[in-house]
């Protein structure tokens, strides 16, 4: 599987990202400047890793979304290829559009940062297919606008369409309905807070994550 990770002033996350690709992979994802215009010829998955793009000026993701690599990463995802935002990831996919909701301020105010336990809400997907028969996971977060929200219109209809990827067992942030992932209407992009690209070796805590990439390598 050809990959790609976007990376942008402030990404912290973008060497976990790639270290958890190149590990179930066996190649090295590309490391794409979001200066760049165009990406890699053959991708098969780009993800856009967890920080504090942009110092998080204006609201989370929003700077991000209006970056130069942002059309090519929009019309790459209009071909059906599979594109993961992860925390600040999340937040620049729905900033963009390609996602639906907004991620707001936590209810507490509060960054939190530790081990959040999360329930599969739908394995019937290229995200989560390798999570068949699981349902409680450990993964970590770390984020201060984490809350997701929408208006029940849309709540309604993702809810209905199975949308709903993951959700938190223990809400730590005011996520409407629990919600800690969700995926678009056409099923090839998703976003998440936790972070799946730190959990994916057991001498850092778990391989929780390691499923959700072991699911797009056997879509791809």
């Amino acid at each position: 599987m050809k990959s790609a990770v976007i990376v942008f002033p402030g990404s912290n996350c973008d060497r976990d990202a790639h270290d958890a690709l190149k590990r179930v992979t066996g190649q090295a994802p590309a490391m794409v400047w979001h200066q760049d215009t165009t990406l890699p010829e053959g991708l098969d998955f780009i993800m856009i890793p967890g920080g504090f793009s942009y110092g998080d000026y204006l609201r989370c993701g929003a700077m991000a979304s209006r970056s130069a690599i942002m059309p090519a990463v929009i019309a790459h995802a209009a071909t059906g290829a599979p594109i993961l935002g992860v925390c600040n990831g999340f937040q620049i996919l729905a900033e963009s559009g390609l996602l639906p909701g907004a991620l707001m301020r936590n209810a507490g105010l509060n960054f939190v940062c530790e081990k959040a336990p999360l329930t599969v809400a739908n394995s019937n997907t290229r995200f989560t297919s390798a999570y068949a028969g699981r349902s409680d996971l450990t993964i970590p977060i770390a984020h201060h606008d984490g809350n997701y929200n929408a208006d029940e219109e849309t709540l309604e209809r993702i809810e209905g369409e199975g949308q709903i990827i993951f959700r938190y067992g223990r809400n730590p942030n005011g996520s409407v309905h629990d919600i800690a992932g969700v995926m678009n209407e056409n099923g090839n992009i998703m976003g998440m807070m936790p972070h799946p690209e730190r959990a994916v070796d057991v001498n850092h805590g778990g391989t929780d994550g390691l499923a959700l990439f072991e699911s797009l390598l056997g879509s791809a």
